[in-house]
C-alpha cells in the first residue's frame, strides 16, 4: 500500500500538504534518518531520572513486563489507538479503522471484532459511549456509531452538510486560508492531526496542520468555534484537562494553553510554554490535569507542573499567562535515542513511544519530583507511532502475568508502529 503525503514530525511544516510529500517518504523509509536523532537533548533542562537511566532496577521488587499479544492485520502503518470499554480501536495510514476485542486472552486477542474503511489516512482516533471519532488526512473528521458488538457504521463527516450550508452565504463566515484563497471557518484546510474530547464528552476539539484548532458540539456535530493561526506552524496534538484548559503543541516548538471563561465566547491564550528546541509531537496530561508531559524531536520528555502564581517566580521559567495557575517546567525524562512520537498516561505511569523503536514506562517517585524508568519495551521493527494505556482490571492474573511478589498495580500498554503491528504488553508495577 502506498504511503500518503504528510509532514515530517521533526522538521518545520508548510501549510500546503503538497510540500510535505518528499519529506514524509524520507521519514518513513529511512530508519536512520538524522532528523530523528540529531536534535540536541535540552542540556539546560535538568533530568528527573538518574544519570544512567538505561540501567533498570533488577531487584525482586522491580517492575515486570511481558508482551502478551501481537495484533497483526493492518496492511499499512498504525497511526492511532484508542480504548473504549472492552474494545481497542486502531486507525492506519490506508484509512482502515479496526476494533479489537480486549477481553480475549493470548493469541485470541488478535481477533478483529469489526473493521471499517475510509478513503483517507487516519491521523487520530477517540471514542466515547457509542461514538467513535476519526481524524483524517483529507481534512475531515468522521463520526462512527458503535453497536453492542463493536461494529462501526459511518454516521456523518465533519463539517456536516448542514453546517457547511448554513455558513455559505455570509461573507463574515469566510477566512483567508492562504493567499488569494478563502474558506468558511468550519473547514480545516489541511490534515486533521489530533482529536480530544472534554471530560463530560460534550465537546470535541480538533487540531490541524492548517495551524488552527476547532471546537465541535457533540450533541448535533456543529462547529461552534475556530481559533485560526493558533500557532506559527502545524499543530501536532491537542489535549483537554478536566478543568477546561486546552493545550496544543506544534512544529513551531511551542506549547500553548487556552481557556474559555464562563462569560467568554472564544478561547483565549493564557500561556505559551517554550523550552523545546524542535518540533513538539505529543502531549499527555496526568489524570488530575496538574502535570503535562510533552515529547519532541529533541529526544526529551519535558514535565510541566501546575503551580500557583506566587510560586512561578521561584521556578524561574516562562509558563506565564492570565489566571491563578501556571505551568512550569520542572525537568526532563531522558533515555530515548531518537524523537519522541507519542505519549500516554495511565494511573501513576507515563508511557513514551519513540522513533528508536522502543516504548519506555516511567513513574514519578514521591514528592521529590524524580522519576524512574520502569521498563524499556522492545519488539517493534520500526518507529512507535501511537500508544494507549490503561490499568489492568484483571490484575494480570495468569500465565502471562510474570513472577512477582508483594503488592502492586498491573497496566496494559498498547503500542502501534510503522511496522503495521500492535503490541500488547502487561506491566506490573510495585507500590511505592
Amino acid at each position: 500500500m502506498g504511503l500518503l503525503p504528510g509532514p515530517l514530525p521533526c522538521n518545520s511544516h508548510a501549510t500546503d500538504s503538497s510540500e510535505h510529500q518528499s519529506s514524509l517518504s524520507h521519514h518513513l523509509h529511512s530508519e536512520s534518518s538524522s532528523s530523528l536523532s540529531s536534535q540536541s537533548s535540552l542540556p539546560s533542562v535538568p533530568s528527573l531520572t538518574p544519570q544512567q537511566s538505561h540501567l533498570l532496577d533488577q531487584s525482586p521488587t522491580a517492575a515486570h513486563h511481558c508482551c502478551i499479544a501481537t495484533l497483526s492485520g493492518h496492511s499499512s502503518y498504525v497511526s492511532s489507538l484508542a480504548l473504549a470499554g472492552k474494545f481497542l480501536y486502531s486507525g492506519s495510514s490506508d484509512g482502515e479503522v479496526r476494533a479489537w476485542n480486549r477481553s480475549l486472552p493470548g493469541s485470541d486477542a488478535g481477533h478483529v471484532a469489526a473493521a471499517a474503511v475510509s478513503m483517507s489516512a487516519v491521523k487520530s482516533v477517540v471514542a466515547r459511549g457509542d461514538k467513535l471519532f476519526t481524524a483524517h488526512q483529507d481534512h475531515k473528521i468522521r463520526v462512527w456509531r458503535i453497536d453492542a458488538g463493536g461494529c462501526l457504521r459511518l454516521a456523518t463527516s465533519l463539517p456536516t452538510l448542514t453546517d457547511r450550508f448554513a455558513r455559505l452565504f455570509s461573507a463574515k463566515n469566510y477566512v483567508e486560508v492562504r493567499r488569494h484563497k478563502k474558506c468558511t471557518w468550519v473547514h480545516h484546510v489541511d490534515a486533521v492531526s489530533s482529536l480530544a474530547l472534554t471530560h463530560d464528552g460534550s465537546a470535541l476539539y480538533s487540531a490541524s496542520w492548517d495551524r488552527s484548532f476547532k471546537v465541535w458540539r457533540v450533541s448535533d456535530f456543529r462547529c461552534v468555534e475556530s481559533v485560526e493561526r493558533a500557532h506559527d506552524d502545524a499543530i501536532n496534538a491537542v489535549v483537554v484537562s478536566r478543568d477546561g484548559l486546552v493545550y496544543t503543541c506544534s512544529a513551531d516548538r511551542k506549547i500553548k494553553a487556552w481557556r474559555k471563561g464562563s462569560h467568554q465566547r472564544k478561547h483565549a491564550l493564557v500561556a505559551t510554554l517554550e523550552q523545546h528546541r524542535s518540533a513538539v509531537n505529543a502531549l499527555a496530561l496526568s489524570e488530575d490535569g496538574c502535570i503535562l508531559y510533552s515529547g519532541a524531536c529533541d529526544r526529551s520528555i519535558l514535565v510541566w507542573e501546575k503551580v500557583q502564581d506566587e510560586e512561578r517566580g521561584s521556578k524561574g521559567t516562562n509558563g506565564g499567562g492570565e489566571g491563578e495557575h501556571y505551568m512550569v517546567v520542572v525537568g526532563a525524562l531522558r533515555g530515548h535515542t531518537k524523537a519522541i512520537l507519542c505519549l500516554a498516561v495511565a494511573g501513576d505511569v507515563v508511557c513514551s513511544g519513540s522513533a528508536d523503536h522502543t516504548v519506555r514506562v516511567w513513574r514519578r517517585k514521591g514528592e521529590d519530583r524524580s522519576y524512574s524508568c520502569l521498563a524499556v519495551c522492545e519488539g517493534h521493527a520500526k518507529p512507535v507511532k501511537c500508544l494507549a494505556a490503561s490499568v489492568d482490571v484483571d490484575g494480570g492474573d495468569g500465565e502471562d502475568s510474570g513472577s512477582h511478589s508483594g503488592s502492586g498495580t498491573s497496566y496494559l500498554v498498547y503500542s502501534g508502529g510503522l511496522d503495521c503491528k500492535i503490541k500488547v504488553r502487561r506491566i506490573w508495577v510495585p507500590n511505592l
